[in-house]
């Protein structure tokens, strides 16, 4: 077997035998635990001194690679490029989509870094994998150094139309980019359109049999590898959780009162402020439900110094605000706005006790935690999940009530219809979903595209 090379913007080293990282972390742990190898990417550190050296830690067959970023670097590449124009862009939001030279100069200059730092660690037969939007240039990168080996990319956000994807001033560098690889991972069928799209009418491109695709020069392969999460832990963990004494007391301040929960980065693409907007209306025109049912929104921070993250805070704050002033009494609240995060583990045990869970982004390559929320339920009393058609997950939990989250009217529909919904028509819903969370797990995710990656055939550069 090859080793496996694993590139991310950041790594994320776990301790031998400790699953508490996320779900990425955890696939591709296990995948280089099991090929030996690499995983490199930025430490997380921004240091005034360029890095000359890659911080290198082995922990049995695999290594973690870091280097540090310089301020500049930090400003153009990371929260420049990668996310104030990348980020908004591939989730549909021109509005909020800042294109600037010195920003896309950044976004190239830090890719050939890493490609640089990286070069001296890789072997003739090493598999290369290169993960999300923060990292497109990478492959060709190396190709210019000279590297044949098999590379993959997979991007873990949406892929916009055409249309939306041209408005990039640098549309045709990126993508010219990402066929530098010889297999190109999406999340769905959707994403997978956009890019067949792109290359026939914008790169002039074919479509050949088997997935390949020839642009730019290159023959490459491109096909859909929807992530899971690692079930088997989440049901554990869930199982665990629900005799913990956060969950006890969780389920104590809700006095029998029904819970709705939702839990999302603090993001303007997960939809939360029409979340709200949805309860408020459920409240309005379903009004039996008035303090016997609460929504717990869990929205940890990011990004806190860019200014839409501070803006999308303030909003859901004045929303929660106005919601509770307006309908609260001196028992109950209608919405618990929590702006931090839990740990993973605990957060199984809130999903547990939730009759509902509301996952509305307005767009979402994948979004886990619809899944985690399936796989967290009790098989004997399984809660509804109610889920955005914009979200990846949408394609495989089809057992879920899909709602277009910029119908609030509708999303308000839908919560009413879960909140009513009998016990044998929950079970078979909750047994559809979770056979798919099962099936489709992040470990049947990496052996499919680590086992597409090794049988892809180098395609080398044909102009």
């Amino acid at each position: 077997m090859s080793r496996l090379v694993v590139v991310s913007n950041r790594v994320a080293p776990v301790k031998e035998g400790k699953a508490s990282a996320g779900g990425l972390a955890v696939a591709i742990l296990a995948a280089l635990r099991k090929s030996g190898g690499i995983w490199f990417g930025w430490s997380g550190e921004v240091s005034d001194a360029p890095s000359e050296e890659v911080k290198i830690s082995r922990v049995g067959r695999l290594a973690y690679a870091t280097v540090d970023l310089t301020p500049q670097d930090h400003e153009e590449y990371y929260n420049g490029f990668a996310n104030s124009t990348l980020w908004p862009l591939f989730h549909y939001r021109l509005d909020l989509t800042v294109f600037t030279r010195q920003n896309f100069s950044g976004y190239r200059r830090v890719n050939a870094l890493f490609a640089r730092k990286l070069a001296p660690h890789i072997g003739p037969d090493d598999l290369v994998w290169v993960h999300d939007y923060h990292l497109v240039p990478m492959g060709e990168e190396l190709r210019r150094a000279g590297f044949t080996n098999r590379m993959g990319f997979f991007l873990h956000t949406p892929l916009p139309a055409p249309e939306i994807l041209t408005a990039l001033p640098e549309h045709e560098t990126l993508m010219r980019g990402l066929c530098a690889y010889d297999l190109v991972g999406f999340q769905t069928d959707t994403d997978l359109r956009a890019f067949h799209e792109y290359i026939v009418l914008e790169a002039r491109g074919e479509l050949l049999d088997d997935g390949l695709v020839r642009a730019f020069g290159r023959t490459l392969r491109a096909a859909v590898f929807p992530i899971g999460i690692d079930t088997e832990n989440v049901v554990q963990q869930a199982q665990i959780a629900a005799r913990s004494r956060q969950t006890e007391r969780l389920r104590q301040s809700l006095v029998d009162r029904k819970l709705i929960i939702g839990v999302d980065r603090l993001d303007y693409s997960k939809g939360i402020p029409v979340r709200f907007q949805a309860f408020e209306r459920l409240l309005e025109e379903y009004p039996a439900n008035r303090g016997r049912v609460t929504m717990m929104q869990i929205a940890p921070p990011s990004r806190a110094d860019v200014a839409e993250y501070i803006e999308i805070r303030q909003v859901l704050e004045t929303l929660a605000g106005h919601i509770n002033g307006r309908f609260a009494e001196f028992d109950w609240v209608p919405i618990r706005y929590l702006n931090k995060g839990f740990n993973r583990r605990t957060l199984t045990g809130f999903l547990r006790t939730a009759r509902i869970g509301l996952v509305t982004p307005l767009r979402d390559g994948m979004n886990l935690v619809a899944k985690e929320y399936v796989a967290s339920q009790d098989p004997e009393a399984p809660g509804v999940l109610v889920l955005s058609r914009f979200a990846g997950a949408a394609r495989e939990l089809d057992a879920a009530l899909i709602v277009n989250p910029y119908d609030i009217e509708g999303v308000a529909d839908a919560l009413q219809r879960a909140l009513e919904m009998p016990l044998a028509e929950r079970k078979e819903r909750w047994e559809a979903m979770m056979k798919c969370v099962v099936e489709n797990d992040v470990t049947a995710w990496r052996e499919a595209f680590v086992g597409a990656l090794e049988a892809a055939p180098f395609m080398a550069d044909e102009q």
